[in-house]
C-alpha cells in the first residue's frame, strides 16, 4: 500500500514549516546550549522526527522507522566507510613514525602555523574535496593538523571552515551534476553561475581562517600569503568553473593554491614565527628539515597514493581512467536494493514535483567504485612503502580505528536517519515550501534554503536533490532566472557544512574530541551565519541589480 506524502499537514503553511523544524531545534539546542554529546543529540533529533512524521504528518509507523534505518545504513555506508579509512591510514603513519617526517618537512616549508593550515586545511582538503567529498577532506586534515600540534579545537574547526570554499565542485563536481539532473537545467549554466558567486567567498577564506585562529593584528603579518592563497584559489576557481567544466574548478585551485604558495614562500617569509599561545616558542631561524629527499617522499607517500586512486575512483565517465575492475558494482544486481518497506511506496506530490511520482528507496552497496575503497587500498599498497610495517600490525590498527570511531560511526548513522525521515515524510519539502512562499524576496532566502539541505544531509549533493526542483518552480513563479536559484542552492550549501551534525561527528573523530560536538558547534555556528548572509544578499543582488554578472 502506498502513502502520498503531506507538506502542510496543520493548514498553515507558516505554521507547519516550524513544527517540521522541531527536530532541529533539538539539534541546536542540545549541542549548542546543552553542549550534550554528538550521539545523544542524534538519538533524540532521530526519534522527535520519526514521532513527528507519524503523529503530524501522518506516515505509516512502518514506513517511518523503514526510512529511518535506510538512512541509518547510508550513514555506516558509505560515510562511515570513508571515514574509517581515512583516519586509519594517519593512524599507520602516525604508529609507524612516519608522521613525524611529514610535520619535519612541512614545518621546513613553514614552521608557522597560520601557513600550515593554509596549506593542510585550505589548499590539501580541497584537492580531496574535490576528488572524494562526502566528509573525506575533514577526516584527513584534521587529524593531520593535530599530528602536526595544533590545538584539537582550532584543527577541527578550521578545517570545518576551510572545506567551506570547495565543497559546490566536490567529488568531481557531483553537486552540480545532480541539480543539473533534478532540474533538467544546463549543467555548464549552474556551474557559471556558481563560479560566480562562490569566488567571492574563496577569496576571504583564507584570511577567515587566519584571523579565527591568531586574530586581526596577528593575521596582518602573514597578509601576503593569505592574498597568494586566496587569489589563486579564487581565480582559478572562477576560470575552471566558466570556461572548462564543472567537474575540475576544485582539483584545478588546490594544485595552483599549494604550487603559489611553496613558490611565494621561497622569496617571503613572516616577521614572526606565531604559534598557539601554550605552545613552544618556534627555534630562532626557524625548522630545519632532518631528513632526506627520498625519506621525505616515503612519508607522504600513503597520502600521495590515496589523492591519485581518489581521483581515479571518481572519475569514471569523463577522464576515462577508471579501473575496468568496478563494473562489477553495476554488473551485480544483488549490490543494488530496493530497501525494504519503503521504495516506491511513498509518493511526492505537487507543488513538490509536477505530477504525483514515486519516491525510490534504494540502497547501494558499490563497495568496489567507493571512495573509501580507494582510500582503503591506498592504504595497502602504502605498506610497501612504509618500512617495518606489515599486513598484520596495519589490520590490528584498522580494528584500533574501528573501535576509536565507535560513537562517531552511531551519530553519523543517526543523523542520516533524521535527514531520511525527513525526507521521505515530507518534512523537509514543507520546510522548502515555507520559503518559497517569499514571493520577490525568495532569491534572498534561495541560498538558505541549501545551506539548511546541507545541514539537514551534510551534503551538497544531497541538498540538491532535495531542494533543486523547488528552486526551480519558485523562481519561474516570480520571474527570476532558474538558474540562480538553484545555484544559489549548492552555493548557500556550502555555509551550511561546517555545521552538520554529521560533518561535525566526522571532525571530532579525527581529532580525539568524540563528546565535544557541541564545543565544535558553537565554534563553527556563528561563521557559518555570517557566511551564509553573505550568499543570501549576494544572490538578492544577482537576480535584479546585478544580473549583469550572470552569464
Amino acid at each position: 500500500m502506498t502513502w502520498t506524502q503531506v507538506y502542510n499537514p496543520l493548514g498553515n503553511i507558516g505554521l507547519s514549516a516550524l513544527v517540521a523544524a522541531i527536530p532541529l531545534f533539538i539539534l541546536l539546542y542540545m549541542l549548542g546550549v546543552r553542549r550534550s554529546k554528538g550521539h545523544h543529540a542524534a538519538i533524540v533529533g532521530v526519534t522527535s522526527a520519526v514521532l513527528l512524521a507519524v503523529l503530524v504528518w501522518g506516515m505509516p509507523p512502518g514506513l517511518a522507522i523503514s526510512a529511518t534505518l535506510n538512512g541509518a545504513m547510508f550513514g555506516i555506508f558509505p560515510i562511515v566507510w570513508i571515514v574509517v579509512t581515512a583516519i586509519w591510514v594517519y593512524n599507520m603513519t602516525v604508529e609507524s613514525g612516519e608522521f613525524e617526517i611529514i610535520k619535519n618537512s612541512l614545518a621546513s616549508i613553514t614552521d608557522d602555523r597560520r601557513l600550515q593550515a593554509l596549506f593542510i586545511a585550505f589548499a590539501f582538503g580541497s584537492f580531496i574535496e574535490g576528488t572524494a567529498g562526502f566528509g573525506t577532506p575533514v577526516a584527513i586534515t584534521a587529524a593531520m593538523l593535530v599530528g602536526l600540534g595544533f590545538n584539537p579545537i582550532y584543527a577541527a574547526g578550521i578545517c570545518l571552515i576551510a572545506n567551506t570554499a570547495p565543497v559546490a565542485f566536490g567529488a568531481i563536481g557531483i553537486p552540480i551534476v545532480v541539480a543539473a539532473n533534478v532540474t533538467q537545467l544546463d549543467m555548464m549554466h549552474i556551474s557559471q553561475i556558481v563560479g560566480r558567486q562562490l569566488p567571492f567567498l574563496s577569496i576571504i577564506v583564507p584570511l577567515w581562517l587566519v584571523v579565527t585562529m591568531c586574530g586581526w593584528k596577528r593575521a596582518m603579518e602573514v597578509l601576503p600569503a593569505v592574498l597568494v592563497a586566496g587569489i589563486c584559489f579564487a581565480g582559478t576557481q572562477f576560470i575552471t568553473s566558466n570556461y572548462v567544466n564543472p567537474y575540475l574548478p576544485d582539483i584545478t585551485s588546490a594544485v595552483v593554491t599549494i604550487v603559489g604558495l611553496l613558490v611565494f614562500l621561497k622569496v617571503w617569509k613572516p616577521a614572526n614565527v606565531w604559534h598557539f599561545p601554550n605552545e613552544k616558542p618556534a627555534a630562532t631561524g626557524g625548522v630545519k628539515l632532518r631528513y632526506t629527499t627520498g625519506e621525505v617522499f616515503r612519508a607522504w607517500a600513503p597520502y600521495l597514493i590515496l589523492a591519485v586512486l581518489v581521483f581515479l575512483w571518481a572519475d569514471d565517465k569523463y577522464l576515462k581512467l577508471k579501473l575496468s575492475l568496478l563494473n562489477i558494482d553495476k554488473a551485480m544486481p544483488w549490490f543494488t536494493i530496493n530497501w525494504p518497506g519503503l521504495h516506491g511506496l511513498v509518493i511526492k506530490a505537487a507543488p513538490v514535483v509536477a505530477k504525483p511520482t514515486p519516491y525510490p528507496a534504494q540502497y547501494v552497496i558499490n563497495i568496489f567504485s567507493a571512495a573509501g575503497t580507494a582510500i582503503f587500498i591506498s592504504g595497502l599498497l602504502s605498506l610497501f612503502i612504509i618500512p617495518n610495517y606489515g599486513f598484520g600490525r596495519a589490520m590490528a590498527c584498522f580494528g584500533r580505528t574501528v573501535k576509536q570511531l565507535v560513537y562517531p560511526i552511531f551519530t553519523i548513522a543517526m543523523i542520516l536517519g533524521l535527514a531520511y525521515i525527513m525526507n521521505y515524510s515530507g518534512m523537509s519539502s514543507t520546510l522548502g515550501l515555507a520559503f518559497t512562499a517569499t514571493g520577490a524576496l525568495f532569491p534572498f532566502f534561495s541560498p538558505i534554503l541549501g545551506w539548511l539541505g546541507v545541514f539537514l544531509t551534510g551534503s551538497d549533493t544531497s541538498s540538491n536533490a532535495l531542494f533543486g526542483s523547488m528552486q526551480k518552480t519558485a523562481a519561474q513563479q516570480i520571474g527570476v532566472d532558474p538558474n540562480l536559484t538553484v545555484a544559489a542552492n549548492s552555493s548557500g550549501g556550502v555555509c551550511g557544512k561546517m555545521i552538520s551534525p554529521q560533518s561535525i561527528s566526522v571532525a571530532t573523530a579525527a581529532t580525539g574530541l568524540v563528546g565535544e560536538e557541541g564545543t565544535i558547534f558553537r565554534f563553527t555556528l556563528w561563521h557559518s551565519v555570517a557566511m551564509i548572509i553573505l550568499m543570501a544578499v549576494l544572490t538578492y543582488l544577482q537576480a535584479y541589480a546585478l544580473r549583469w554578472m550572470l552569464p
